[in-house]
């Protein structure tokens, strides 16, 4: 099926059917059928048929924004310069024994992620296809390298739904159900998730308690010379798109540094740029040694990474590797997201339009008193419902119409946490469609307040 989106709807929103349309339901209920339950949006069941910047058109003809393929697509749907690049590489080969012979593409984005990643030491990169394969194969790497065996995460944290990963994930117990036991040897801390402080108090004046915590962890219950790493969200994504005091993370690398401990940053939905920075790290002032990326690493194109200090190689050969990690399309597809996010300066475009959304998101907060906290790192935006301002009570039945409405007027949102929303636009977005989709929520939110 193939649909072409024409040039004038690439600004306006266009619904021609009810949603979802009748072509729609015919491929949802295909999926329904044959596709396992994983994390689809059935109450917002977007079919798309193509995609041009932040606009899709689905397969029933309806145009829709997308705030959401910003999470991957950080360049917009079916960016020209990038399509280019991607398909001149299929014409040459798609794979080539990826894991047992060299690529020059493999070596150039390796060297292209080690100068990127933060840190003035020399690094080496080990690829794979996914994010929980990312943070996988960095536990691996801390483990053997420090021969130390406990791990460290915090509470909210999602690395990924695999064995290793899935035991220091903590944002919603459905995750973890029926699938004892995890990799053992790991623990969980509270998070600085400042507007549900885990021990009630206000920030600034409980002087970070949460990370002071962690001192007092490690000399009554973990031996630190036994802890191999920290592993940490910059900005917790699945737990609700929290963004932390920068002091925080100082705290926790000094204390890491003071102990011999590592740092594992999990950046797979915080990397290149999403954050105004190529990593969401930066912004807060530390240098993981370990960083863990995916989803937006290579624009869409299936790709994950782990940067880790050469030292640390795994010591023998076979020890780690896997199929499809550094496979040629991918390895294309992510040269040409740096190549493109370089040439258009998009990091600064992050950092100016971030700025420039979270005011009028904070506009919003001051007009509806179900908006509890706003929430943003450049195009890393969350917002959070309540029931009441003062008791905080999660309004998640609010939440879930605001987002139905919004998407039956033509913008996909996602949740996420309790009773959040998460906004991840592509970096091409523009200030005028900035505010016909901050337009679009403001009218959802007057319909769901009315139900």
């Amino acid at each position: 099926m193939t649909l072409q989106v024409d040039q004038e709807l690439s600004k306006h929103v266009s619904i021609k059917t009810p949603l979802p349309g009748p072509k729609a339901k015919e491929i949802i209920e295909k999926e329904k059928k044959y596709v396992a339950t994983g994390t689809k949006c059935w109450e917002t069941p977007a079919v798309p048929a193509r995609g041009q910047g932040v606009w899709f058109q689905d397969v029933d003809g309806n145009v829709l924004m997308d705030w959401t393929n910003g999470m991957v697509d950080l360049l917009g749907h079916s960016h020209p310069k990038w399509v280019q690049e991607v398909s001149e590489q299929l014409q040459k080969y798609v794979y080539f024994n990826a894991p047992d012979f060299p690529s020059p593409l493999q070596a150039d984005i390796a060297e292209t992620l080690c100068r990127l990643a933060p840190g003035d030491f020399p690094k080496k990169v080990f690829f794979s296809s996914t994010g929980t394969e990312a943070v996988e194969a960095a536990y691996k790497v801390a483990r053997i390298g420090t021969k130390r065996n406990m791990i460290m995460s915090f509470l909210g944290d999602f690395h990924g739904r695999t064995t290793g990963s899935l035991a220091t994930t903590t944002s919603k117990s459905v995750q973890r159900q029926h699938y004892t036991p995890y990799l053992t040897n790991t623990y969980a801390l509270p998070f600085a998730y400042c507007y549900r402080c885990w021990y009630t108090l206000e920030y600034p004046s409980c002087d970070l308690h949460c990370a002071h915590v962690i001192k007092r962890y490690l000399k009554t219950v973990l031996p630190p010379e036994d802890v191999a790493a920290f592993v940490f969200e910059p900005v917790q994504g699945e737990g609700g798109y929290v963004v932390p005091p920068v002091e925080f993370f100082q705290i926790l690398s000094d204390i890491a540094k003071s102990h011999g401990i590592l740092l594992i940053a999990d950046e797979v939905q915080t990397c290149f740029g999403k954050s105004g920075y190529w990593f969401a790290s930066e912004h807060f002032g530390i240098v993981p040694h370990i960083v863990a990326m995916a989803k937006g690493l290579a624009n869409g194109a299936p790709m994950g990474a782990t940067t880790l200090p050469a030292e640390l190689d795994f010591p023998k050969q076979g020890i780690h590797s896997n199929t499809f990690g550094g496979q040629a399309i991918s390895c294309a597809a992510s040269l040409a997201t740096v190549k493109i996010i370089k040439e258009e300066k998009l990091l600064d475009e992050v950092k100016s339009k971030g700025k420039y959304f979270k005011d009028k998101l904070m506009e919003l907060k001051d007009k509806f008193s179900c908006i509890g906290d706003v929430r943003t790192l450049g195009f890393l935006m969350g917002v959070e419902f309540v029931k009441d301002r003062k008791t905080k009570e999660p309004a998640k039945e609010l939440r879930n119409r605001i987002v139905e409405e919004c998407y039956q007027s033509g913008l996909l949102i996602l949740s996420c946490g309790e009773s959040g929303i998460r906004i991840t636009p592509p970096f091409v977005i523009t200030r005028d469609e900035i505010d016909l989709g901050v337009g679009i929520i403001q009218k959802g939110m007057e319909k769901a307040l009315r139900q």
